[in-house]
């Protein structure tokens, strides 16, 4: 499996971010290629310019602010994000992200008259998140968990159809004890390992030149 880990954290010593290390180091111990973003230390700019937005539906030229993130996703079988949840949701760098890579004509085709949107990463076998929360389980529930559905349900629509999918949340960050935490850990660790080699997959559709 190629592995694409996708994170969103500010601060290098924080929990988050030993997360992030742990999911790396695990998969990679695992037999997996893996490939680590860290938005935040490449310095990624998440807002889009105007030129950016105006060339967005324009084939080809949509791509050039995003070249590098793109191949990265074209490399990639399965898409991993770690990340803090704020505000119920991913932190804006990371929504950035998702906002000015996740172009159409590369990564779906958008709707023509009565034709749906098609999916473009249909190479993309497995989609998982692992994130932190302030909140209770409860209280993200009843606002509806954004910031998984977006990954879980949005995203997903652009993968294989059958890819595999998981999904793992520490609650109440805020007041978590070195019990919860390495609680969590081991449960994200175990949640890797159990993951396949191989992946459902087809071959690549997304065209960048």
């Amino acid at each position: 499996m190629r592995a694409l880990v996708v994170h969103a954290h500010p601060v290098p010593e924080s929990f988050n971010s030993a997360v992030n290390r742990l999911v790396c180091a695990t998969l990679e111990t695992k037999g997996h290629e893996v490939r680590s973003i860290d938005l935040y230390r490449e310095g990624f700019t998440p807002a889009m310019s105007f030129g950016e937005r105006r060339a967005y539906h324009e084939a080809g030229q949509n791509i050039a602010p995003v070249r590098a993130h793109l191949e990265h996703l074209a490399w990639c079988n399965a898409l991993i994000f770690v990340y803090p949840t704020w505000w119920y949701s991913q932190p804006a760098m990371l929504k950035g992200w998702l906002d000015r890579v996740f172009v159409p004509h590369v990564t779906f085709k958008m709707p023509e008259g009565k034709t749906p949107l098609q999916p473009r990463l249909q190479h993309i076998g497995c989609i998982g998140g692992i994130s932190t929360y302030g909140a209770p389980w409860l209280l993200t529930r009843w606002v509806g968990d954004p910031g998984r559905r977006v990954i879980m349900r949005g995203l997903k629509m652009l993968v294989h159809r059958r890819a595999l999918t998981f999904w793992a949340a520490h609650y109440n960050m805020d007041s978590s004890t070195p019990e919860s935490r390495l609680a969590f850990m081991t449960k994200v660790k175990r949640k890797l390992e159990a993951l396949p080699l191989n992946v459902p997959t087809e071959p690549l559709r997304m065209q960048l030149d």
